[in-house]
């Protein structure tokens, strides 16, 4: 039994030095959340152009060219770095913690 815990114990601790990552964005007092800038926009209006377009008339060279670039501006949507992340250690300390707990 002292061997489990004990192996629980580094098991846990160990985790706990896994960096986690928080990820804050820069908030204006001024701007609403609910604003989009420009540039997300446009590429939020280009996506929903290529959704919108008939692509039955496109040759493959095309299409394969539409998503391409479907790729890149769904990466670069992803990658504006806002938002809240985690690792999975910090996750898996927090439901450690809450099942303790309650």
């Amino acid at each position: 039994m002292k061997k489990i815990s004990s192996y629980l114990m580094i098991f846990v601790l160990s985790l706990g030095a896994i960096p986690t990552t928080i990820s804050a964005t820069e908030t204006n007092l001024s701007n609403s959340s609910k604003e989009i800038p420009v540039e997300i926009q446009q590429k939020l209006d280009r996506l929903e152009d290529i959704k919108k377009m008939d692509k039955s008339s496109l040759s493959s060279i095309e299409k394969k060219e539409l998503r391409k670039e479907v790729k890149t501006i769904k990466a670069d949507l992803r990658s504006t770095k806002n938002g809240f992340y985690l690792s999975f250690g910090a996750i898996i300390i927090i439901l450690l913690l809450l099942i303790l707990l309650l």
